[in-house]
């Protein structure tokens, strides 16, 4: 297993049309699997079953820009390369490759702006947040909920980065 790795972070804070998450930063561990893994579907999944995170799927991420009120969520990219925009209209972009993984606190606008055509990405939520509600506007909520801390860094574990940084 690779040695733990703080991951780098991003505070978003509310946009015209995303609540984001001013309390949270986004979380971006770039090469959480290293060149070495050659199913990094499988490595993704298996990690985040590992430690807590379930309701995985395997798909891409959304054209559009759009958040979960009530759920954080882990997005691992196994095969491909995809250019998101997080935070709404006003935030910011990453371009995110094979092997990295972001978790986005609960409130935080994602969006696909361009991908490669091989694009997979592997998602995952903490246990008990695995139903989620998707947004495409603030407007569309009263008021954001408190969403539970996770018991769990999604790739590390209970004593990962995330345990300490959220």
């Amino acid at each position: 297993m690779k040695a733990v790795v703080d991951p780098q972070s991003f505070l978003l804070e509310e946009g015209p049309d995303m609540p984001n998450n001013p309390g949270l930063p986004v979380l971006l561990y770039p090469q959480a699997l290293g060149d070495e893994v050659t199913d990094k579907a499988g490595a993704f999944e298996q990690r985040f079953r590992e430690n807590g995170w379930g309701g995985t799927w395997r798909n891409g991420i959304m054209g559009h820009h759009h958040f979960h009120p009530d759920a954080h969520e882990a997005l691992g990219i196994a095969r491909g390369f995809v250019e998101v925009q997080l935070g709404g209209e006003a935030g910011k972009r990453f371009r995110l490759q094979a092997g990295d993984l972001v978790v986005l606190p609960a409130g935080i606008g994602h969006k696909n702006l361009s991908a490669s055509d091989d694009l997979l990405v592997v998602g995952a939520y903490p246990r008990g947040q695995e139903d989620y509600t998707i947004c495409r506007s603030k407007a569309e909520v009263t008021s954001m909920p408190d969403v539970p801390l996770p018991e769990s860094d999604p790739f590390y574990g209970k004593e990962g980065p995330l345990t300490r940084i959220w």
